[in-house]
Order: C-alpha cells, then sequence, then structure tokens
C-alpha cells in the first residue's frame, strides 16, 4: 500500500506529492481512471497518465492494424 488517501466532502482527493514526484505528475497532466470489478462491486481504482494510455492503445491497435492489412496484397 502506497497511502491512505482522505476523501473530503466534496469527493476530492489529493495524491501524497512524494507519490506525485515518483510518475512524474505535474499540474494540467491529465489521468485517466479505470476500474476493476469483482462480484459486481468496483473494488479496484487504477489510474494511468492519459498520454501513457494513449500510447498503449496506439501500439496495440498498431499491431492489430499491422496483423489485418498485412496479409492483404498492396
Amino acid at each position: 500500500m502506497e497511502a491512505l488517501i482522505p476523501v473530503d466532502e466534496r469527493g476530492q482527493m489529493v495524491l501524497p506529492k512524494d507519490v506525485r514526484e515518483r510518475i512524474g505528475l505535474r499540474g494540467g497532466d491529465k489521468l485517466a481512471l479505470s476500474t476493476v470489478e469483482k462480484d459486481g462491486s468496483v473494488c479496484c481504482l487504477v489510474l494511468t497518465k492519459a498520454e501513457a494510455l494513449g500510447a498503449a492503445v496506439r501500439t496495440a491497435l498498431g499491431a492489430v492494424a499491422e496483423g489485418l492489412l498485412g496479409d492483404t496484397p498492396a
């Protein structure tokens, strides 16, 4: 466990400074939120820097496109 993060009355939370520094998170960066469900309930929240997620999706889709297009003559 990295940290316990309190949620205020407005539902806002703050990531600890040491965590933000380790992942290189700066003001203005965007995070993508994903949830993991187990037995119909959300059990985990996953935060990913949006730029890293975008790059991963482009890489995955590029591989799929190559697989689809690689088998057809040009």
